[in-house]
């Protein structure tokens, strides 16, 4: 679409959403910037006619409701508007994890190809009122560096079901392998990326390191080439452990400096938190980071941890 008409168009929008009354093409003329004003010329009006004609059905196109009526019955002719209350977006509305997904996903693009869009992006959510907390204190986001070249290419293929092939570089090989995949989906795990799915070369599922890829990451036929099975357990694909089962952390929070243990937990009522967990020395190392923000109730096991790394803390001080 021309810069022109872009403008115009957008002129037209705002235009049309600043009024309660409907505007017959006349007045839409005299009002907007980018039609040409009328100077009695027939040539002139039908020029305006046929303008007209394409916006409107542009926008229409573009699923905005332009709304077409009269002011009442002694108008000679039709006039438009668009209802603001069937044009704008409802409110936006993010609950404690969405929200705390929202400022990872920020986090994650700020190095890669994405930064600009995410940085635009929260700008708008915040201006909307909703808070997505790209960081609540230091630390309480995980630092992700996304400027791994075949990051994105990865991301797009895996959401898109697009078969993939790159050259691959197994640890102490000398020379990369061409592979063949079925990208299931792309993930971080101790710092490092890695993409897992069905590699049609070995005829099993596998992952893969994106650190060892070379090259670009090429794809193969069109989106929707293949089919994700359900209930894919990327996690165990990459770290080749079976998950043990979770735990159930009952830790109450005051202030702002338990960020991180808001972002976790699966609930929260009242200052008291929830937080399904397997790894009980690192929940303590996250529980005693937060200082008197954190007070933790249950399991045992638990308080124990915490209470012994903050004395170590106060006997190294």
């Amino acid at each position: 679409m021309a810069a022109r008409r872009a403008e115009r168009l957008v002129n037209l929008v705002i235009c049309l959403l600043s009024t309660r009354q409907f505007l017959t093409a006349e007045r839409i003329r005299d009002a907007v910037p980018g039609y040409e004003a009328a100077d009695g010329a027939k040539a002139t009006d039908e020029a305006f006619k046929r303008m007209f004609e394409r916006d409107k059905a542009e926008l229409r196109d573009l699923g905005i409701p332009l709304e077409t009526g009269r002011n009442s019955h002694f108008d000679a002719e039709d006039g438009y508007r668009i209802r603001r209350r069937d044009y704008e977006l409802p409110p936006i509305e993010f609950d404690a994890a969405e929200a705390a997904a929202v400022g990872l996903a920020a986090r994650l693009w700020q190095s890669a190809t994405l930064g600009e869009p995410a940085r635009q992006a929260l700008i708008k959510l915040r201006a909307a009122g909703t808070d997505v907390r790209a960081s609540d204190a230091p630390g309480a986001v995980p630092q992700l560096d996304a400027s791994d070249p075949s990051l994105p290419p990865l991301l797009t293929a895996s959401r898109s079901a697009t078969v993939v092939q790159f050259d691959y570089t197994k640890p102490g090989a000398a020379q990369p392998e061409t592979r063949t995949l079925e990208p299931w989906g792309v993930l971080s795990w101790r710092k490092r990326w890695y993409v897992a799915g069905f590699d049609r070369d070995r005829g099993e599922p596998r992952s893969f390191r994106l650190g060892r890829i070379t090259g670009t990451v090429r794809t193969v036929g069109e989106p929707g080439g293949f089919e994700r099975p359900e209930h894919v357990d990327l996690p165990r694909l990459v770290t080749g452990i079976k998950p043990e089962r979770d735990r159930v952390a009952l830790v109450e929070v005051t202030g702002a400096g338990a960020g991180q243990l808001r972002r976790i937990a699966q609930s929260e009522r009242d200052g008291l938190l929830t937080i399904d967990f397997t790894d009980t020395e690192w929940l303590a190392r996250i529980i005693a980071g937060s200082g008197s923000a954190a007070l933790v109730l249950e399991p045992p096991d638990l308080v124990a941890a915490v209470i012994a790394r903050l004395r170590a803390v106060a006997a190294a001080t």
